[in-house]
């Protein structure tokens, strides 16, 4: 058992009741659901490629699912967290450390360094008085391959995140060059920022892209057009998996997600740490195939990324929200 009560009680005398009780609660709900889980971890199920679309609802994947030829239906399960930090620390344990051994992991989620590399685990936005948890995550070397990308493309001067074909690329010339079991590729679309439009266009993103649910308090954006945004964001990873299915070969294709998003749900946006609501915790599961069919040939290396500093996954994070 680990204790912070003085930190726990100078937090919520400095930033409120709600980071007061929220530290409590999240010291109990992790406490707990480290020991026994609540929802279904990826690897129970059959798969050769895991493709997870960061923050996707299972009404969002169904509402655009008939525009893409390679999605026929969209099924659900219960994610294991409700945030990418949760999932990441619930999901690669040493329960499945065979499997993991035998997994290559290219991710664009900013909390893949600070979990498999600097031992973080949740919760990032509350301090907890007491705390059991039993946190037993892997480190990034039990991976056949884990690669966290880093900024460095060509919308560096437009907005703060790694648009999906950068992804996309990395995991064709991964799939040609290297042997595996299994491949992950973690997506970070269709999760704020709502990128689709200032992509195509190649202009900085709006405040409202960047920022919709402080937008949506504000008054400044409407929900309805704030859902708009974001399933043209998952349309456009899904632009890009297409792509990637023409481009690689795998028998077994699941397209999911690490949790799902709120939209003024019980008052809230977005994705809050250790919240078990539907909508956050049931995800999408949908099965295709791949077969390399040679439509595309990427330029990069599979190894030529810098591994982003400590400094600039801190700043993505601040940036985003989470700390």
């Amino acid at each position: 058992m680990e204790t912070n009560i003085r930190d726990w009680l100078r937090t919520g005398c400095e930033d409120g009741l709600r980071y007061f009780l929220g530290g409590a609660y999240n010291g109990v709900y992790f406490s707990l659901t480290t020991q026994r889980p609540l929802g279904t971890n990826i690897y129970d199920k059959e798969w050769d490629l895991l493709i997870v679309l960061d923050a996707c609802r299972v009404d969002a994947l169904r509402e655009v699912a008939p525009e893409f030829e390679f999605i026929d239906s969209v099924d659900s399960v219960w994610s294991v967290g409700s945030s990418s930090h949760e999932w990441l620390c619930k999901t690669f344990t040493d329960q499945y450390a065979d499997e993991i051994a035998e997994t290559v992991y290219i991710s664009s989620n900013p909390h893949t360094q600070p979990t498999f590399e600097d031992g973080k685990r949740p919760p990032r936005q509350y301090t907890v008085p007491v705390t059991w948890a039993d946190w037993n995550v892997v480190d990034d070397d039990q991976f056949e391959l884990l690669e966290q990308l880093s900024r460095g493309h060509r919308y560096d001067d437009y907005f703060d995140t790694i648009p999906p074909n950068v992804v996309t690329d990395r995991a064709i010339l991964a799939g040609r060059n290297l042997e595996f079991e299994r491949m992950v590729l973690h997506y970070y679309q269709p999760h704020r920022p709502h990128v689709a439009s200032a992509y195509r266009e190649q202009r900085a993103i709006t405040d409202s892209e960047d920022h919709p649910w402080e937008a949506i308090k504000r008054g400044e954006a409407s929900t309805a057009d704030t859902w708009e945004n974001y399933t043209d964001n998952l349309r456009l990873v899904l632009d890009s998996v297409r792509r990637l299915l023409d481009n690689i070969n795998a028998e077994t294709v699941a397209i999911t997600a690490d949790h799902g998003e709120l939209f003024g749900e019980m008052n809230q946006y977005g994705h809050p740490e250790g919240i078990p609501h539907p909508n956050l915790k049931k995800v999408p599961w949908a099965v295709t195939a791949a077969t390399d069919r040679n439509t595309s040939t990427p330029s990069t290396e599979v190894t030529d990324q810098e591994k982003p500093s400590d400094s600039d996954t801190k700043a993505r994070l601040e940036h985003l929200g989470y700390i």
